[in-house]
C-alpha cells in the first residue's frame, strides 16, 4: 500500500504539507556522524510502500505505548520514574531489529495514529498529551551531545552559555540548583567541570512556562537559564505546537479523505484504531479464572454478587426488576455472559426466565431468540461475536430507558456512591473509586472496586469486564482451595524439614 494513498489527506489541493521523501530520507536527516537519533519532530511524513499488515501492526504497537503512558500517569507516577518507565515501554513495543528499522516503525506508527486520532477534539487532545510525554521521555534519555545535535539540527531557538555569560551568573545558578536538588555535592560536581558552561542554556522566559511556574529556573532580564537536565522543556513547546497544528489540519481534511477511494479498505481500519482493545477478546473462551466450575443459568445470581463488574451488575439488577433490556444492553450483557462460559442453551434459559413477565412463550421466541443465537454464531453470518471491552463500553452513552455503558462515567456522584455501597466495600474504597471516576479515570475506579472486594492489589488494571470476572474467580478459587481440609494423601505426606540458617 502506498503512503501516498494514506497521506493524501495531507496534500489536498497541493496546499497542505508536502509529502515527498521516503522514510529512508527521514532517517538520513536524523543521522548525525553515523548515529541514528531515536527522537523525531515528525516534520516529514513517510512515503513509499508499506503493507496493510505492517500499517496495522505498527499502529497497534504504538497504541500499547500511548495507553501505557496514560495508565502510568493515572497511577500517579511522576518525574524521572515516569519518564524511565515510558522509555522502557517504548523499548518493548517499538524496538525493531535495527536502529534504522526501529526509526521507520516509529515514524510510520506515529503518522498512522495521527490519522486515527485527528477526527475529534477529545481524540486529538489525548493523542497530543501522550505523544508529548513520549517525546519528553525519549529526549531525556538521549546523551547530552545528541541533545545538542538535535537542537542544532532543528534550528530550535536555544543557545549554550558562553564562558563569560556563565561566569556572570554562576553564583545565582548555583543557588537555584541547590534549591532544586537539595544536594550541595551534586551542584559542586557540576560546576567544577571545565565545560560547566555547556550545561546551561539561555532562552526567553516565555519558552519555558512550566519551569517558570515551578520556580525551577533562574530569571534575569527576560531570559531563563535552563540546566541540561531541564532541556526537555525547551524542545517540548515547538514539538507540541507542531503536532497540534498538523492534527488540526488533518481534522479539516479527514471528511474528504474518508469519502475517497480508500473508504472501504483503509478508513474503517484507521477509524477503529482509536477505540481498539488490545487485550484478550474472550471470544468463546471460558474465563472462569481456571476453576473447574461449569457455569449455568442458576449460578448467575451468586456469580454476580461475587465476581461481576459494576457495569454488568447494574444491568442484571435492571433486568431482574424491569424484565427487559433494550437492544444495546442485551448485547453488552449477553456477550459478557457468553464470555464467562455460559453455554447458548443456558443463555436462552436465563433470558427466557427473566423476560417471561413481558415476553412469555412465543413472543420471546419471535422477538429475542434469534438475537441470542446470533451472538453465539448460530444465525445470520454465523460470526462468533466477542464481548465488549471497557473502552467500547465507556464510549457507549445510554439514552433514555437504557442502562448499558460504564456506570463510572454515566452515573452521578451520589448514584455511584449508593451503587458502590451495596457491594460490601469499605468507606475508604468507595470514596477512592468515586474520586477516580469524577476525575475521568473510569477503569482505575473499577480496579479500585475490584481490589476492595478481593482484598488484594490489581497490578494489571482492568481493561475488560471479562478480565474483571476472570481475575476475581482466580482469587476466589485459590481462597477456596486453601480453606479446604487436607486430603488423606496430604496428611500422610511428611512435612518438609525446615533448616534454620545459622547466625555467624
Amino acid at each position: 500500500m502506498s503512503w501516498v494513498k494514506a497521506n493524501r489527506i495531507l496534500n489536498s489541493h497541493d496546499k497542505a504539507i508536502a509529502v515527498s521523501k521516503e522514510i529512508s530520507g527521514s532517517l538520513s536527516s536524523a543521522q548525525q556522524n553515523g548515529r541514528v537519533m531515536m527522537v523525531s519532530m515528525y516534520d516529514e511524513a513517510p512515503d513509499g510502500d508499506i503493507s496493510l499488515e505492517e500499517f496495522e501492526r505498527f499502529a497497534v504497537d504504538r497504541l500499547h505505548v500511548l495507553r501505557g503512558i496514560e495508565d502510568l500517569k493515572a497511577r500517579n507516577y511522576k518525574g524521572d520514574e515516569l519518564l524511565d518507565r515510558i522509555v522502557k515501554l517504548a523499548q518493548v513495543h517499538l524496538k525493531d531489529a535495527t536502529k534504522e528499522s526501529t526509526m521507520r516503525k516509529d515514524v510510520a506508527s506515529h503518522y498512522v495514529l495521527r490519522l486515527a486520532f485527528c477526527q475529534t477534539e477529545d481524540k486529538r487532545k489525548w493523542f497530543l498529551n501522550q505523544e508529548c510525554e513520549l517525546f519528553r521521555a525519549r529526549f531525556k534519555d538521549m546523551l547530552s551531545s545528541d541533545q545538542r545535535a538535535f537542537i542544532e539540527q532543528h534550528g530550535l531557538p536555544v543557545q549554550v552559555l558562553t564562558r563569560a555569560e556563565f561566569e556572570d551568573v554562576q553564583e545565582s545558578l548555583k543557588a537555584t540548583l541547590q534549591s532544586i536538588t537539595n544536594s550541595v555535592a551534586q551542584v559542586q560536581s557540576l560546576f567544577s567541570s571545565s565545560g560547566a558552561h555547556e550545561s546551561f542554556y539561555k532562552v526567553g522566559f516565555e519558552k519555558v512556562p512550566d519551569l517558570v511556574a515551578m520556580r525551577r529556573v533562574y530569571l534575569r532580564e527576560g531570559f531563563a537559564y535552563v540546566s541540561r537536565d531541564q532541556i526537555g522543556s525547551l524542545v517540548m513547546a515547538p514539538f507540541r505546537s507542531h503536532l497540534s497544528k498538523h492534527l488540526a489540519l488533518l481534522s479539516r481534511q479527514w471528511s474528504a479523505f474518508s469519502a475517497g477511494e480508500e473508504k472501504e479498505r483503509l478508513v474503517p481500519l484507521v477509524s477503529g484504531l482509536s477505540e481498539r482493545y488490545l487485550g484478550p477478546d474472550y471470544n468463546g473462551v471460558k474465563s472462569s479464572g481456571g476453576s473447574e466450575e461449569s457455569i449455568n443459568a442458576s449460578m448467575l445470581p451468586r456469580l454476580q454478587k461475587e465476581s461481576f463488574p459494576l457495569c454488568m451488575s447494574v444491568m442484571m439488577d435492571s433486568l431482574r426488576t424491569q424484565h427487559h433490556l433494550k437492544h444495546t444492553g442485551r448485547q453488552q450483557l449477553g456477550l459478557f455472559l457468553k464470555g464467562i462460559g455460559l453455554p447458548m442453551e443456558e443463555a436462552i434459559r436465563f433470558w427466557r426466565t427473566e423476560m417471561a413477565p413481558v415476553a412469555p412463550g412465543d413472543k420471546f421466541d419471535k422477538q429475542y431468540l434469534y438475537n441470542i443465537r446470533h451472538n453465539y454464531g448460530k444465525e445470520g453470518k454465523r460470526q462468533d461475536y466477542t464481548p465488549h471491552s471497557c473502552l467500547k463500553i465507556i464510549n457507549a452513552m445510554p439514552g433514555p430507558g437504557q442502562v448499558h455503558g460504564c456506570p463510572y462515567r454515566v452515573m452521578g456522584e451520589e448514584s455511584l456512591r449508593q451503587s458502590l455501597s451495596r457491594l460490601d466495600l469499605s468507606a475508604s474504597k468507595v470514596d477512592e473509586a468515586v474520586k477516580k471516576a469524577t476525575q475521568g479515570h473510569y477503569q482505575l475506579a473499577c480496579a479500585t472496586v475490584w481490589e476492595g472486594k478481593m482484598g488484594c492489589s490489581c497490578d494489571t488494571g482492568i481493561n475488560h469486564p471479562n478480565q474483571y470476572f476472570a481475575e476475581s474467580r482466580k482469587v476466589l478459587t485459590t481462597d477456596e482451595k486453601q480453606s479446604l481440609p487436607p486430603t488423606e494423601e496430604a496428611m500422610m505426606t511428611p512435612a518438609p524439614t525446615l533448616r534454620k540458617t545459622p547466625r555467624w
